[in-house]
């Protein structure tokens, strides 16, 4: 009769550790605080570019009202509190996170408005447009860096 030779089962044995521990990583949370990183870049390239004015609009960003950005509080306090409380909404396998600017004047800003004779046009800014474009062509290199470290954690070491 043939011997068929020895087999050394350790390594998958490891690896069976290693997908035990994967399958009970929590995705949820790995994703949420991937929507709430690359909210947070985006947040800091839109703040960025608005026109400061008297600053109105720049803290609108992380307000929930026009009242709200309106008031005395500093722009730094209120961007790092902000993600705090952020929600994050699931859709299927989407994440979303709403940024908006509720100063009623930041569309104008944004898109360009009429000059108030009427008579001419004054050029949008463009801010979150262009945030928002930066941020799409840079987005898979983060989440790729974002998901390796993720994934070391749990495959990483012995």
């Amino acid at each position: 009769m043939a011997r068929w030779g020895r087999t050394d089962f350790t390594q998958l044995k490891r690896l069976q550790k290693k997908m035990e521990k994967l399958a009970q990583a929590d995705f949820e949370k790995f994703c949420e605080q991937a929507a709430k990183e690359l909210a947070a870049r985006l947040l800091a390239k839109v703040i960025k570019r608005t026109p400061v004015d008297d600053g109105v609009l720049r803290r609108g960003w992380t307000a929930k009202s026009q009242q709200e950005a309106e008031s005395a509080f500093s722009e730094a306090t209120k961007v790092s509190d902000y993600f705090k409380e952020v929600e994050v909404n699931k859709f299927g396998n989407f994440y979303e996170i709403a940024i908006i600017n509720p100063v009623n004047y930041a569309s104008y800003v944004e898109f360009g408005h009429r000059t108030a004779d009427h008579t001419g046009w004054v050029n949008g800014r463009f801010m979150l447009t262009i945030s928002e474009n930066e941020l799409d062509a840079q987005a898979s290199k983060i989440l790729d860096k974002k998901l390796t470290k993720f994934l070391g954690g749990v495959f990483g070491g012995d």
